[in-house]
């Protein structure tokens, strides 16, 4: 409740008290602003955001840096560990991993993350831990820039229960999906825990004159061969219909619907309509398309699988596809944390982003 008073220390970090140390705030360069940022980062450059011991929440978590550069937005990984793991718990690009898929700057609000004017990247998901927290940025770009800012809001002293569940956050991509296989956003995690939400991104490649968002999200609980909760659709899943447009809730939204360039971002938040479970969690994503069928078969040739439409006449179809996507799945879960799959390397993160306005905006900074 916001009325509680709670015996808790507010500590915050950031370039001028890295520690978050109590009385240590501001006083750098005689308290005028003398150490406001991380000047100059290299490539394999990590800047550690917070390294604290005890019990505590991480409470907000804001960055910018030089904005609109998309190498940057994929090339700036996010990392954190909790209670002296060695793995992470956290591994994902910070564009990913603020809400927005592709390498893209927009302006996009949501109740856990936000972009907002100009590249100002806001992450409110509570983080707990026991004994122990540490978030790092490294810069596996190939790029120098010249500021990192940041600050990291937490308290120090919280008694978290038993059945609180430490925060986790995975990327993934999979650029082109092959042909009658659903992309897998989350899958070989172990524990209890409850699935918090998912940023999904998805190039349309295979037949783009068509609609691709015809894909089923499934969840699979505790081991299960086949899904207890399963979808009607990828705009379904972000609270559309009929399509995507351009559009923002606090739980769920749409932040890009790029028809010219065919690509599409899109976040949905599980915490008004928790997801748990009990020792483990799939969660992945059809690749179906829908539109005129002798146009699909020609275009996709021995590929082409198709299914009857609902509220069509045989000559539309749903349709197997081929296409880009990617993912930041977030969830909360008890430790140790399982080894999370090989992260893709900057080549793999940035291929066939780039055209356009877009592009050339790679060297303006």
């Amino acid at each position: 409740m916001l009325y509680e008073l709670k015996s808790l220390k507010s500590r915050s970090a950031n370039a001028e008290n890295p520690d978050g140390a109590p009385s240590m705030g501001g006083v750098r360069g005689g308290g005028h602003k003398g150490s406001p940022c991380v000047e100059w980062v290299e490539p394999s450059q990590v800047i550690t955001l917070l390294d604290v011991t005890g019990s505590g929440t991480v409470r907000h978590i804001w960055l910018t840096f030089p904005p609109y550069h998309p190498d940057l937005y994929r090339g700036l990984i996010i990392r954190m560990y909790w209670d002296g793991q060695e793995a992470p718990s956290v591994e994902a690009p910070v564009g990913d991993f603020f809400g927005i898929a592709h390498a893209r700057y927009r302006n996009m609000r949501s109740e856990l993350t936000s972009f907002q004017p100009s590249n100002g990247l806001n992450c409110f998901i509570p983080m707990p831990f026991r004994k122990s927290a540490r978030i790092t940025v490294e810069n596996d770009s190939d790029r120098t820039f010249s500021v990192f800012f940041y600050q990291v809001d937490y308290t120090l002293g919280d008694e978290h229960p038993e059945d609180t569940g430490y925060f986790h956050a995975q990327f993934r991509r999979s650029n082109c999906h092959p042909f009658h296989e659903d992309y897998v956003i989350l899958d070989g995690i172990e524990g209890r825990g409850r699935y918090l939400g998912t940023v999904l991104g998805v190039r349309s490649v295979c037949v783009p004159e068509q609609w691709w968002g015809e894909g089923e999200i499934k969840m699979y609980f505790d081991g299960e061969e086949t899904p207890t909760i399963c979808g009607t659709g990828a705009e379904d899943y972000a609270g559309c219909a009929w399509g995507l447009e351009e559009c923002f809730t606090p739980w769920q939204g749409c932040a890009v619907c790029d028809r010219e360039n065919n690509m599409y971002s899109f976040y949905r938040w599980h915490t008004a309509d928790p997801i748990y479970f009990e020792s483990s969690m799939k969660v992945s994503i059809m690749q179906m398309g829908f539109g005129e069928k002798e146009f699909a078969k020609e275009k996709l040739g021995d590929d082409f699988v198709c299914y009857p439409a609902a509220g069509a006449d045989d000559s539309f179809c749903y349709y197997d596809r081929s296409d880009d996507y990617c993912s930041v799945a977030y969830w909360y879960q008890t430790l140790p944390t399982k080894p999370f799959p090989p992260f893709p390397s900057k080549e793999e993160r940035l291929k066939d982003l780039f055209f356009g306005e877009e592009g050339a905006k790679r060297n303006d900074i």
